[in-house]
């Protein structure tokens, strides 16, 4: 006989539980304040993501095509795939020493899994994430991004 009264208070449990996460599906599915369902691609021309967002990383650049990469290869090596290549160079700086100077950063989209331990541990700040992400390619060598603008170089003042 307990185990009668066992067996029905459990499916009781169960349909309280069921009506319970019911309640808080229903309240977010009639009330229409709280939309959080964004309208892609119909609203590609308003759609605004969030701060945080990562997207793809990209190379910092200001309005004279400067950067503050280094070449110190540190992004290189914390990433955890391979992701991006340096690809550097020493010159003959103005007072003799040698320079180290980027030829190409190299970053593979479609390797990266968004880990973000290059931009964090980039000492100089140079990498961030940016907004775009609709990166759908028929060729997978269209993933393949040189960070560094042409013409680029260093902003002075920022220290190897």
């Amino acid at each position: 006989m307990n185990s009668f009264f066992k067996y029905f208070a459990d499916i009781f449990s169960g349909v309280k539980s069921l009506l319970t996460g019911m309640t808080v599906t229903g309240k977010y599915f009639f009330s229409p304040g709280q939309i959080v369902t964004q309208q892609y691609p119909e609203n590609r021309k308003t759609l605004k993501m969030y701060e945080r967002f990562k997207g793809e990383v990209i190379m910092l650049h200001d309005e004279n095509n400067h950067h503050r990469c280094t070449g110190c290869a540190i992004c290189e090596l914390n990433c955890p795939n391979g992701s991006i290549e340096i690809i550097s160079n020493r010159i003959d700086g103005p007072d003799g020493k040698k320079v180290r100077i980027i030829d190409k950063h190299i970053y593979h989209l479609g390797m990266c899994t968004f880990c973000s331990l290059c931009v964090k541990t980039c000492p100089e700040n140079a990498l961030a994430f940016g907004q775009e992400f609709e990166h759908a390619v028929f060729d997978r060598s269209v993933l393949t991004k040189i960070l560094n603008q042409p013409g680029s170089s260093i902003i002075k003042g920022t220290e190897e």
